[in-house]
């Protein structure tokens, strides 16, 4: 399926290679301001081809407000953005239908969908509809300015290729002549306590959720995370130093029986290296029924990790956002 959310519901659509992808907003308040030049920092820091390692493919993304939004402002109906696709080259993706892509859901969706879907640049799949969420989390990050001025998310790149050094883990792939991937961290800052609902409806649940909604991503830990496996009780617990709940350690993220504590909200994911890479792969050809050598062809980020941050703050928004709404936590704005 393709909608999220609670009281504040999106729902994306579109290809990698149509004419345009795009999202709607069910549910959003009325008068956040949304005048374009808000959502272009965020845009630029997803877009490829704006550092190294990623992808030349460029597009103008900037969002097209089809409904929703009335002198700079949403007005309370469904707001939905378009983003149009300009810069595609589809032929690189002719051979693909007897040639599934290793790593790829080339193979998993023509199981799925008969051989009926949109494979260019990986159709429905592909990460080029990340823009969508990115716009929507700039939406949800102003939502959460309505609720609280303090409240802040930020993501950065902890790792590239197992190397903090950025630019070392690049390097590594680059003489390889392969992909690599990377682990990115997101950190909410002065959050109110209460945020969640258990048990299916966690924070830490929802959060997950949408986080494997974005192309590549393949785990995810909260607080210490997997490292909680090998702690003691005693270690691992955070003690309470204050009626407002600041903790002396925050072992658990912020988040404890899925409900917000007050204190920073902390995750990680992990993000796989890119599937297309330059690298000479084996795979096996539909129509002759053999194993052979296969290069994937096209524009390709060397690490997909690069882009995720920006991203990442976009899906975690959007969550938060929701569960402040759901606590009417946000106020009514008025002229």
């Amino acid at each position: 399926m393709n909608s999220f959310g609670t009281l504040l519901r999106i729902h994306i659509f579109g290809e990698s290679h149509g004419p345009s992808v795009g999202i709607t907003i069910d549910g959003c308040p009325a008068g956040i301001p949304v005048p374009q030049a808000d959502f272009l920092p965020d845009l630029e820091r997803r877009k490829g081809g704006m550092q190294k390692g990623t992808t030349p493919r460029k597009e103008d993304d900037l969002p097209i407000f089809i409904s929703g939004v009335f002198n700079e402002r949403t007005t309370g109906a469904p707001l939905t953005m378009l983003f149009e696709n300009n810069n595609t080259r589809s032929t690189d993706y002719d051979k693909l239908r007897s040639v599934p892509r290793p790593g790829h859901a080339d193979f998993t969706a023509s199981q799925k969908f008969g051989g009926y879907e949109d494979f260019r640049g990986g159709g429905h799949f592909s990460g080029r509809l990340t823009v969508c969420l990115v716009a929507a989390g700039i939406i949800a990050k102003k939502i959460m300015q309505v609720a609280s001025g303090k409240i802040s998310c930020v993501a950065t790149i902890k790792e590239i290729g197992g190397e903090p050094d950025t630019e070392k883990g690049l390097q590594k792939a680059i003489d390889a002549k392969d992909s690599v991937g990377g682990i990115v961290e997101c950190v909410t800052k002065n959050l109110p306590a209460g945020l969640g609902e258990p048990f299916f409806h966690s924070a830490e649940s929802l959060i997950s959720q949408l986080a494997f909604a974005i192309p590549a991503i393949k785990g995810i830990e909260f607080g210490a995370g997997f490292a909680a496996a090998k702690m003691f009780g005693t270690e691992h617990n955070d003690a309470l130093l204050d009626a407002s709940g600041t903790t002396a350690t925050n072992h658990a993220g912020g988040i404890v029986g899925g409900i917000t504590n007050g204190n920073d909200l902390i995750f990680r994911v992990a993000v796989k290296p890119t599937s297309s890479t330059p690298k000479e792969q084996q795979t096996y050809n539909l129509d002759t029924d053999k194993i052979e050598a296969f290069s994937v062809k096209g524009r390709h980020d060397l690490c997909i990790a690069l882009r995720v941050p920006v991203i990442l703050e976009a899906v975690t928004a959007l969550v938060l956002a929701d569960l402040l709404l759901l606590e009417q936590k946000v106020p009514r704005i008025t002229q």
